[in-house]
């Protein structure tokens, strides 16, 4: 998105990612976002509000989300659009991998 945004292509990368029915955002928050990085992101998901489905998986709160986006009024925003009439699933299990690992001892 950095990338596009400098070499101007940003508007129709935009709409790209606006005209799926689903744009799947996985292990959000792996890895902490530039700000400008997150004003990128957010100018995608405001587009696609109510345009499209997302999904997002992370394992972070929506408490945590202000230090990987940077900025507490923008992540709020963001939550507030990607939460209006979102279906929030709460998964609170043990990873897979590591339970893989301590059964193998």
């Amino acid at each position: 998105m950095v990338e596009a945004r400098e070499e101007r292509r940003l508007q129709r990368l935009i709409q790209r990612y606006s005209r799926y029915d689903l744009l799947i955002l996985n292990e959000l928050g792996y890895i902490p976002f530039s700000r400008e990085g997150a004003e990128l992101l957010f100018q995608i998901l405001a587009e696609r509000h109510e345009k499209g489905s997302v999904m997002i998986t992370t394992n972070l709160g929506f408490a945590d989300w202000t230090q990987v986006l940077g900025d507490q009024g923008m992540t709020a925003a963001l939550l507030d659009r990607l939460t209006h009439k979102a279906k929030i699933v709460n998964c609170r299990w043990q990873s897979y991998r590591l339970k893989q690992s301590l059964e193998r001892g």
